[in-house]
């Protein structure tokens, strides 16, 4: 097996955060619990 450099494990595991809380978030806003969601413009109407 072949050593790793620190560098590259470290943006790998920066890289696989970044996208597993945009694929969350993606899933948050317009996914099934989007349907729990409250609007705060349609709360506040003046």
């Amino acid at each position: 097996m072949t050593d790793l450099d620190p560098g590259l494990v470290v943006g790998v595991a920066i890289t696989a955060f970044l996208v597993a809380v945009t694929g969350m978030a993606v899933y948050t806003s317009f996914g099934p619990p989007s349907k729990e969601l409250a609007d705060p413009f349609d709360d506040h109407e003046d």
